[in-house]
């Protein structure tokens, strides 16, 4: 089944949906990566949405983007920010502290590694995205963010989402997401559902775009191939959403873009470079673009500072940073000294990837320097607010949600 019911069977969703004698229907449909700049100038869906405007997204990855749009609340409220934070009396994997004596050929190989990650997922209530990306070694001082499916009911810990908001007030809905098929898949089944009157609000997530825009963001011709083979299907889905509605809310929204990638860089070579020890004097999760550091003690502290401060393409990000993209935790958490590279540069090797892959884009980059890093907004409906960032999207939610009452 592609789809995923709430508070409703369908014979209810219909009656409520017919309600006195009038439908309300509200699509949202989130295509992961797709940034402004990849549209800009094109002809997108402008015929039928013609609310267009690019959209700052939050400082980090979809991992705090997400979160953002589904509660409007900035990742400091929702706790949601990168994946991997320290928390070592907490953490999950306290109990692979006892195996450190054990060497890095037999703790951290990809067999090793594979075997935690199936245990995170299926003994430890990490849920089904947990990936093992940092070494086993130094997992008992960390834990893992996503625990829950952040499309239900009560996903996200730190703040109530536009699902719980839906739920509370009994309103029929359904939410499409890659837990349950490909985007193909989805938009069929979410095509169907419109059709049968299922549901009066819909959350539609199409997640492909990104990796493909990893793999081809350089690629004009390609590029244009998928968005169209996008349109098309997206086309059809508002079709029959004004059939059902003929005032129907449909709007498009992305959670950030993608920055071609030009350069890359060694980070790891000059901490290696200072013959410091994890996790006697420190620890670091290298991200793509971001790296993300703790220290116990001060010469730990002033050496890779010192290392940091002579790398020419990023900078470590100020406390004034974090607070106003909404990033800042007053415990260190996701990092005491977070390091972040200029756009279109990208590490040589990192947690999150290996040397084998060099993708042709990324994103993670600081939203004030970097054009690419915009998400969008496109909407048959003018909101009766301004639009400006991804948390935004939450208001415009919430205000079908009234509709829909």
């Amino acid at each position: 089944m592609i789809s995923k019911v709430f508070n409703a069977s369908p014979d209810r969703a219909m009656a409520a949906a017919k309600h006195n004698g009038a439908s309300s229907v509200s699509v949202f449909v989130l295509i992961d990566a797709l940034g402004w700049k990849y549209l800009e100038g094109r002809e997108f869906l402008d015929d039928l949405l013609p609310y267009r405007m690019p959209l700052r997204t939050v400082l980090g990855f979809s991992s705090g983007a997400i979160p953002t749009i589904l509660t409007g609340e900035h990742p400091s409220k929702t706790g949601h920010w990168n994946l991997f934070y320290y928390d070592p009396e907490n953490s999950p994997f306290r109990w692979m502290r006892y195996f450190r004596f054990l060497p890095d050929r037999m703790l951290d190989n990809r067999i090793s590694r594979k075997l935690v990650q199936e245990t995170g997922k299926r003994l430890l209530g990490l849920g089904p995205l947990f990936d093992c990306a940092v070494s086993p070694r130094l997992l008992p001082w960390f834990n893992w963010v996503e625990r829950r499916n952040i499309y239900e009911e009560h996903g996200i810990v730190g703040a109530p989402s536009i699902f719980d908001r839906l739920s509370e007030q009994g309103i029929p809905h359904r939410v499409y997401t890659y837990h349950h098929g490909s985007d193909a898949h989805i938009l069929c089944q979410a095509e169907s559902d419109l059709s049968s009157q299922a549901a009066s609000f819909f959350f539609v997530y199409l997640s492909e775009m990104d990796m493909f825009l990893h793999l081809h963001c350089k690629e004009p011709q390609l590029i244009d191939e998928r968005i169209s083979w996008y349109e098309s299907g997206l086309r059809k889905l508002f079709a029959v959403a004004r059939n059902i509605d003929r005032d129907a809310t449909f709007t498009i929204i992305s959670d950030h873009g993608m920055t071609p990638v030009q350069e890359k860089y060694d980070i790891l070579g000059d901490i290696d470079a200072l013959h410091l020890r994890m996790p006697d004097d420190y620890l670091a999760v290298y991200d793509s673009t971001m790296a993300r550091f703790w220290f116990f003690n001060e010469f730990s502290r002033s050496a890779v500072h010192s290392a940091l401060q002579k790398v020419s393409c990023g900078h470590v990000l100020s406390e004034n940073e974090l607070r106003r993209f909404g990033v800042w935790f007053e415990d260190g958490r996701f990092g005491e000294t977070i390091f972040l590279l200029d756009p279109g540069w990208l590490f040589s090797r990192s947690d999150f990837h290996g040397t084998a892959w060099f993708p042709a884009g990324m994103h993670g980059y600081h939203p004030d320097n970097d054009r690419y890093s915009d998400a969008i907004f496109l909407s048959n409906q003018q909101p009766g607010f301004p639009v400006r960032t991804i948390k935004d999207v939450y208001a415009c939610m919430s205000q079908s949600v009234v509709s829909a009452q």
